[in-house]
């Protein structure tokens, strides 16, 4: 009996990490079947909502002047830049355009909601919206007017595209091909398919109301704001719209070092959150929920590389145990890759990073280092320390 239980373990085991494989080719041929998301709403010329543009700097403020002057040439009027400098020095940090507010707290607040909910408190105005970017984003010019499209269908929570601003190094590039993948998939796809999209932590947009509904009562600190407030709104039985066309750009880890503290950052965050998965999906399933239970299911999905590995582990395990279950393992990472690579066709890439795939093993060996680190993930700087600078007028240029 023992034996038959070890075998029955082994093999829900494999099933678990497993399907992680072929769950991209799934939701592939399901997104195909279903179609792109159909605009009901077909009316234009509605008068601008009234947005707040947050923009998040933690000690480093060398990328502010970018990140501004590409905010100022939306093509749009009726905004308000919030820049919140924690732990800045700001001595030196002027603009002269009076719809930018500088906002420098007196104590380190050390939480990217923290930072938001210190703007909120101080918006000069009563915001229809409000939209979160990074220190180091810079924004396209259309930004908000392709957020409006959604949130005149209805939808209160919408997440745009993050595009890569730097492709300088190998590890830039496979950090922007990894990008690709998830915004396909968990963003376009399960958005497309009824569900939501995951939330990416900067380019995107709230009701202010929303957002004040689901985390004023929270003190979040650490990395992982974003996932705790996808759980709020999916969990409240909203949807996260999605859009390829709210596009900001977005550093990418350049080097090995910037990589390891950033991804154990991340993946500390996933073993914090991915709990909330239960939860959706089971709400899903009691309340025939298909928003609830599918983006649940996606929350329960290691990061990338844990499940790549130990799909190798049970694949080469299996060489001397069952030669068809090493067939079904082939067959499975078959349609990861096949998977990954549809991700990648349809975010039409730069030859650099199709030529970048090759440094994939030593890419994931820098997150395996990252796994190690995880314990002391929060004791990392909260920033990640970028050494890129590209203004939009570079971004903008043909490659």
């Amino acid at each position: 009996m023992s034996e038959i239980m070890l075998k029955n373990i082994w093999l829900i085991v494999q099933i678990l990490i497993g399907y992680n494989l072929v769950l991209p080719l799934i939701l592939f041929v399901l997104y195909k079947l279903k179609g792109n998301y159909k605009f009901k709403n077909k009316t234009t010329g509605k008068a601008e909502a009234d947005y707040a543009i947050i923009v998040t700097a933690y000690e480093q403020t060398y990328s502010l002047k970018s990140v501004v002057d590409s905010i100022l040439k939306l093509k749009y009027s009726n905004y308000l830049v919030y820049i919140v400098a924690d732990k800045c020095d700001i001595s030196k940090l002027k603009f002269d355009d009076k719809r930018v507010i500088i906002l420098r707290p007196e104590e380190t607040l050390g939480s990217n909601t923290r930072s938001h909910f210190y703007a909120i408190n101080r918006f000069q105005r009563a915001h229809d919206r409000l939209t979160i970017i990074d220190s180091d984003n810079l924004v396209d010019s259309n930004y908000l007017n392709e957020l409006n499209k959604l949130f005149d269908e209805g939808f209160i929570a919408v997440q745009g595209l993050r595009k890569a601003k730097n492709m300088d190094t190998t590890v830039a590039c496979l950090d922007a091909a990894r990008d690709m993948y998830y915004h396909f998939f968990d963003g376009e796809a399960l958005f497309d398919l009824g569900s939501s999209a995951t939330l990416a932590g900067s380019g995107m947009a709230f009701t202010t109301a929303l957002y004040k509904e689901c985390l004023e009562k929270l003190d979040i600190t650490g990395a992982g704001f974003d996932k705790v407030l996808q759980n709020e709104i999916v969990g409240r039985g909203y949807r996260i719209a999605f859009t390829e066309k709210a596009i900001v750009y977005d550093e990418k880890t350049s080097n090995s070092d910037q990589l390891v503290k950033q991804r154990a950052r991340w993946i500390n965050t996933w073993f914090r959150y991915f709990k909330f998965g239960f939860t959706l999906a089971g709400k899903g399933i009691i309340n025939f929920d298909w928003n609830r239970f599918l983006f649940g299911v996606v929350l329960l999905r290691p990061p990338l590389f844990i499940f790549l590995l130990l799909s190798l582990i049970f694949a080469a395990t299996n060489i001397f145990i069952s030669i068809s279950a090493v067939i079904i393992w082939i067959s499975a990472f078959f349609c990861f890759v096949l998977g990954f690579v549809i991700a990648l066709v349809h975010a039409k890439p730069d030859k650099k990073v199709y030529a970048s795939l090759v440094g994939i093993p030593k890419f994931i060996f820098f997150q395996v280092l990252s796994l190690m680190k995880i314990r002391k993930a929060n004791k990392i700087s909260v920033a990640t320390t970028h050494y890129h600078e590209q203004g939009i007028d570079e971004v903008n240029k043909e490659p």
